[in-house]
């Protein structure tokens, strides 16, 4: 039975991406799948698939890819997928003495700017923005197969080895984890839902402010504010508090961060899904996934404008793309769906619809399990 090894620094061993998704595909394919994170302690077998895992996030480079390295030689993979720089170098030796392939799966941004905020002078951050820019070109050199979560992040890697093999395998849902509900629209009350951190960068201000805009341009509508998710650090959770404290309404329900598999059922009441993320380089090149899901339960939606969903997909069958501090502009919007529910009701029906024509992750996974199959037929040195 062939072996698949997963190696990843930063994502928990039952990522949805890795495990629900690529690990599970790969299983039913007959293959032998393990996962190593270095997110935290943890070991088992779920599902068919060997879980190897380490809460070591916080220790020294060296002994993050000691561990990676043992797991290598241990397991004996003829193929290795990494998810982020270090498990790629990390993973060097096993592939060039075991002539196996290593496939970088390029989900984030990199360097992102999560990784630069701790330095306080902006010659700092461009002298680690460089530094970063080299590991992740020397990732990219070691490996000998590309992911792209999407073709906004295929550069740097794929314009400076562009004979490597690469392929955009996108965020799309197994619909074996989505809950289906579609609402009819309530015109004295509607309920509008943030999922994910609840910190400024992904905006979570911008949707409290474009709430409190609707309740001012209609007193008499019943708004529920859901949130699911979590602040994820100290400095987020104050914020947030702060935030709470300034939008001090009644109907505010929060849900802290759920199971995958119950996801799109923590927010089955929403009528309509946001997601006003700031508008930055960083950000306009990143699709979020969530707006896959979104539409996958029959949800409109309301999103910051950003290049890579225009890029990607065309939302308005089923929303809108928006400034994130027009506030004004976006109560309108709501505010017209309560005016008009028979386009929320076609906007609803749209989401599902596009979802199962365009976005389920059965028509891409297919092309996953074949790209991993070639990779590791690949000639021998």
């Amino acid at each position: 039975m062939p072996k698949v090894l997963f190696l990843t620094t930063s994502h928990s061993y039952n990522d949805d991406r890795i495990f629900y998704h690529q690990a599970k595909a790969l299983r039913d394919n007959g293959y032998e799948v393990k996962i190593c994170s270095l997110y935290a302690d943890y070991k088992e077998v779920i599902d068919g698939i060997e879980i190897e895992s380490y809460a070591i996030l916080e220790e020294s480079i060296e002994k993050k890819m000691e561990t990676f390295r043992k797991v290598c030689d241990n397991f004996q993979p003829q193929t290795i997928i990494c998810s982020e720089p270090l498990a790629v170098v990390a993973s060097k030796k096993f592939v060039k003495e075991h002539n196996v392939s290593c496939i970088y799966d390029v989900t984030e941004w990199y360097p992102s700017m999560r990784m630069l905020s701790g330095y306080s002078s902006y010659l700092l951050k461009f002298v680690h923005a460089i530094k970063f820019l080299m590991i992740q070109l020397y990732a990219g050199y070691i490996s000998t197969h590309f992911i792209f979560g999407e073709k906004t992040k295929k550069f740097p890697l794929a314009s400076f080895f562009p004979f490597k093999k690469r392929i955009v395998l996108p965020y799309f849902p197994d619909n074996s984890y989505i809950y289906p509900h579609i609402k009819n629209l309530n015109p004295e009350k509607i309920t509008i839902c943030y999922t994910g951190q609840l910190s400024k960068e992904k905006g979570i201000e911008n949707f409290f402010r474009a709430a409190d805009t609707v309740r001012m341009k209609k007193p008499g509508l019943d708004i529920e504010i859901l949130l699911v998710g979590a602040a994820r650090t100290k400095k987020d959770e104050i914020y947030f508090s702060e935030l709470l404290k300034k939008y001090a309404w009644k109907n505010i329900k929060i849900v802290n961060t759920v199971l995958f598999e119950d996801f799109t059922q923590s927010y089955a009441d929403a009528d309509l899904c946001f997601d006003l993320r700031d508008l930055n380089f960083e950000n306009d090149h990143c699709l979020p996934i969530k707006i896959f899901y979104y539409a996958a339960s029959g949800k409109p939606v309301i999103y910051t404008n950003l290049k890579a969903i225009r890029k990607f997909m065309d939302v308005s069958p089923f929303g809108f793309l928006v400034n994130p501090t027009d506030a004004e502009t976006i109560a309108d919007i709501i505010l017209n769906y309560i005016h008009n529910p028979e386009i929320y009701k076609l906007h609803a029906h749209n989401a599902r619809k596009e979802y199962e024509e365009k976005y389920t992750w059965d028509s891409i996974k297919g092309s996953f399990t074949d790209f991993v199959k070639q990779a590791m037929e690949r000639p021998k040195r």
